[in-house]
């Protein structure tokens, strides 16, 4: 295993040396919180690519590929589809509106102050999306090193916190296109088609499976119905995907470079449900579908080889943790903090701006380790956050990108009422069950219909403005100018 331990270490090394070197780049807080908008198409592609396929997609899309067989790639694909959706019809109009988070749009839209209440959602889904991604770490490191699931977490957790303080966006940019290189040639070009050898090829592999295994529904039609719902609608709609749309150079980049990237995660849940079927053949009695990865990497592959796919689960993990974990930093400071004080998250200095904004991603990122440390159940801890983010703030997002008539009241009832309805029905039913992301999101979009028809029409002034912004016709909200670039 020293070779593979070797390649571990030097990857992570590069890790904290790219956060090092994004240091030198984070200037401003625009260079800080969305690197500068200045992320060409391929960069894009390749940091939008690798913030989506995190631990679950990768781990948990060869475990749902060991239990279903190819139709669990589903859960992948609908979170390429999201991006597909995200990208083709939305991407260009929100990296034109120059904002930095979800609230302050909706702010802009309804030209009220719904940035308070909807932020403390966002921060929730932040905060568990990211709890989630470092709860990974404790599956890999022990694979790697047999360690203790806590020192685990903290080791893993640690490295995350430490490049994404020291750059910002920049630090975490350049490590997601290292992830992205690393997944692409550990997973797709190196565990895929291995596996598949190893399992005898795909006659053999239908030889001795059920034939279920090889249905593209057999995962079941209310699974997928629900795998569309949480995660193709979540990625409209994610503090942690729009933060990298406002990282784009143009509205064409944010366009096409994101249909890519969805594209890729079309292909790369395909993948993982191969590796995971392959791994069926070789493995058929395993205690547990999500040790499906592991066990075939640490059986299967040769040594070097063994250490760079165990490096690009890591990076699969690091990547979606280190986007979550500037997104809740981002939302706890422009959103909550800064509003709540009653002072504009917009003035000061740059240097203040940055070492502000630094010190919420150390303080948040201390929480998500914490956190995971005390969480076991990492399916739950995502239910609730995709649960709360779909049900919570889906309508009066969509709502104000689609329905003109829609008003800050609706808005804020909108969020209040489904928030409310999906916590209450994860109580009744359980945290698992289908019921409260449904009915939740039938109450947000009932509240939001009936309250802004109720409710007189948000001020022609302020839809103007909002057209203005999403034409790009205006630099910055709240008429404040771009930092000059240093």
């Amino acid at each position: 295993m020293a070779v593979d331990y070797t390649v571990i270490v030097v990857y992570l090394a590069g890790m904290l040396a790219m956060g090092w070197w994004g240091m030198r780049r984070a200037k401003s807080k625009s260079d800080f919180l969305v690197a500068g908008r200045r992320l060409g198409p391929a960069m894009y592609s390749g940091t939008m690519a690798a913030i989506v396929l995190g631990g679950a997609s990768t781990i948990g899309g060869v475990g749902l590929g060991y239990k279903y067989g190819l139709s669990g790639a589903w859960m992948v694909f609908a979170i390429g589809l999201g991006l597909l959706a995200l990208s083709v019809f939305f991407s260009a109009r929100i990296a034109r509106l120059k904002v930095y988070t979800v609230s302050e749009m909706l702010d802009l839209r309804y030209g009220g102050r719904a940035g308070v209440i909807s932020g403390v959602v966002m921060w929730a889904y932040t905060l568990m999306l990211a709890v989630t991604s470092t709860i990974a770490y404790a599956t890999i490191f022990d694979v790697l090193f047999d360690m203790n699931r806590t020192l685990a977490i903290i080791l893993g957790g640690s490295i995350v916190v430490a490049y994404s303080t020291l750059g910002g966006m920049w630090s975490i940019t350049l490590t997601d296109m290292v992830q992205f290189v690393v997944k692409t040639i550990g997973v797709l070009l190196l565990l895929l088609p291995i596996a598949v050898v190893k399992a005898g090829g795909f006659s053999a592999m239908k030889a001795k499976l059920p034939t279920e295994y090889f249905d593209p529904l057999g995962i079941g039609g209310e699974t997928i119905f629900t795998y569309v719902l949480i995660y193709t609608f979540g990625m409209l709609i994610g503090q942690d995907i729009w933060q990298r749309v406002f990282t784009a150079r143009s509205d064409t980049t944010a366009k096409w470079g994101g249909t890519v990237a969805g594209t890729y995660c079309l292909v790369y849940a395909l993948a993982g449900a191969v590796i995971g079927t392959a791994a069926k053949v070789l493995y058929p009695t395993l205690p547990s579908a999500d040790s499906a990865f592991a066990t075939i990497v640490k059986d299967e592959l040769p040594v070097g080889v063994r250490g760079l796919v165990l490096a690009a689960a890591l990076a699969a993990v690091m990547s979606t943790s280190s986007g979550a974990l500037i997104a809740c930093a981002t939302v706890a400071n422009n959103d909550i903090w800064s509003r709540l004080r009653g002072v504009s998250s917009r003035t000061g200095d740059d240097h203040d701006e940055v070492r502000g904004n630094r010190l919420f991603i150390l303080v948040m990122g201390v929480a998500v380790i914490c956190t995971a440390i005390a969480l076991n159940d990492v399916v739950e801890a995502l239910t609730v956050a995709y649960n709360l983010l779909v049900g919570g703030l889906l309508v009066p997002i969509l709502g104000g990108l689609l329905w003109k008539r829609g008003t800050v009241h609706g808005a804020l009832a909108s969020v209040i009422v489904g928030g409310l309805a999906v916590i209450g029905l994860m109580a009744t039913f359980g945290i698992l069950a289908n019921e409260p992301v449904y009915y939740g999101l039938l109450s947000s979009l009932a509240a939001y219909v009936i309250v802004s028809l109720a409710t007189p029409a948000t001020d022609a002034a302020v839809l103007a403005a909002w057209r203005e912004r999403l034409a790009g016709r205006t630099p910055e909200p709240l008429a404040e100018p771009v930092p000059a670039p240093q």
